[in-house]
């Protein structure tokens, strides 16, 4: 039966547990504040949906979820597709793509298909993770280098050829600001672990760019001035024809949302010994996405750097979780206006490290040394098209592989025991 783990984390509760929930919301809030926005601008879509989205769908995740810190909105993951959904049909079609793929979720949870998910092998995961984190770099290379481009083409190959011909448009202010935003981010953490090097980095150098009149793109250049406020609820037009078109889209979004949601609470659970009701995320991932849809906000997922952020601040419950969403409505409401002078090139920098932390390099090394030529092949064929193809592709080629190479492996072994 569902049952979301807000209510059954409330039995007991107390001023102590509240106080801890409260102190790592606000806190994960503010963690959340800067990624949300270069999140957003990687997406193809303006600063403050990436707001909206994280307030929205961060709010219901937490609210209707079976995780007791899974902290949720727009992660890097979905930067590929979003992307390419709304290069091919705009933002209508990936606002009905999102709903649509939130009523696949509710209806994989209401299957109960959450415990079948968890178990997808690692290869896969780690070759489709390493390949997002290959393609988030790449779309931040023209605000890291400062390029002139008017439009960048969605697929990476083209990406590539793109920033080559226009490396001319190099703009040598933006690179020495997100050189010393990325300087910033590593070299924070030394003096201050609790404010994140992410916020101080756009700080500083928002405020370097606009004290010194350094001519580097701003998000109110690009993007004119920013609206305080939360859209309107509404339904997207929508017919037959066009719900069958976005059927392939739907289903990525709702597939990567729950990998990326159950990998984030397979982390969580082992932080703090607890156990996530799978099926119950899945509805309440669903649930997410169909309410950000509605406010015409972007896809979200369970994200692992919030959530583990939330957990190391002491959170206990999915109260955390909310607070996390009405401390980034407050900044919304009240200090967005200010973010048309943040720069570009800090906020590339930014999803830079993102991109780089969210990689798990060491294992093309871990796997290679075993000598296990089918999680090897697996995890590269996966990471390769997961770059340069479709992310749904990849994972079902990557599955075909293991479960041949698992096959062959298998045969192997009978054979020699049958001699």
């Amino acid at each position: 039966m569902y049952q979301p783990k807000l209510f059954a984390s409330l039995k007991n509760y107390n001023k102590k547990s509240l106080i801890s929930d409260v102190t790592a919301g606000v806190i994960v809030g503010i963690i959340a504040l800067p990624l949300s926005i270069a999140l957003a601008i990687a997406s193809g879509v303006s600063p403050q949906v990436g707001l909206h989205t994280a307030i929205i769908a961060g709010f219901c995740i937490s609210f209707f979820g079976g995780s007791r810190v899974q902290i949720g909105g727009p992660t890097g993951a979905f930067v590929v597709v979003v992307y390419s959904v709304i290069a091919k049909f705009g933002i209508s079609g990936l606002i009905l793509a999102g709903i649509m793929a939130g009523i696949m979720l509710v209806v994989m949870g209401a299957c109960r298909l959450g415990t079948f998910i968890k178990f997808i092998p690692f290869p896969i995961t780690a070759g489709f993770t390493n390949g997002i984190a290959v393609v988030i770099f790449l779309t931040q290379i023209k605000d890291l280098l400062g390029l002139s481009i008017s439009s960048v083409p969605s697929e990476a190959a083209e990406k590539l050829l793109c920033y080559v011909k226009n490396i001319c448009t190099v703009n040598v202010c933006s690179i020495i600001i997100s050189t010393v935003a990325v300087a910033i981010i590593i070299l924070w953490p030394k003096l201050n672990k609790k404010l994140p090097g992410s916020l101080i980095a756009i700080v500083v150098t928002t405020l370097i760019v606009n004290i010194l009149h350094i001519n580097v793109s701003t998000i109110g250049m690009t993007y004119g001035e920013i609206p305080s406020s939360l859209p309107k609820f509404s339904f997207p037009a929508f017919n037959i024809g066009m719900m069958i078109k976005m059927l392939p889209s739907a289903f990525t979004i709702s597939f990567l949302a729950a990998i990326e949601s159950l990998l984030s609470a397979v982390v969580s659970d082992k932080m703090i010994d607890d156990e996530t009701d799978a099926n119950a995320e899945l509805i309440g991932q669903g649930i997410a996405n169909i309410m950000s849809g509605l406010f015409g906000a972007i896809p979200a997922t369970g994200a692992i750097a919030r959530t583990a952020a939330n957990v190391k601040n002491g959170a206990n419950t999915p109260i955390a979780g909310i607070v996390h969403a009405l401390t980034l409505l407050v900044i919304l409401l009240v200090l967005m206006p200010l973010a048309k002078y943040i720069p570009l090139a800090s906020l590339g920098a930014v999803l830079a490290v993102v991109a780089f932390n969210m990689g798990e390099w060491d294992v093309f090394e871990h796997l290679f040394k075993k000598k296990n030529k089918t999680q090897f092949l697996t995890m590269l064929l996966t990471f390769i098209l997961t770059i340069f193809t479709d992310l749904v592709v990849a994972i079902a080629i990557g599955a075909v592989i293991y479960i041949i190479g698992c096959s062959i492996v298998v045969f192997k072994r009978k054979r020699r025991l049958a001699v």
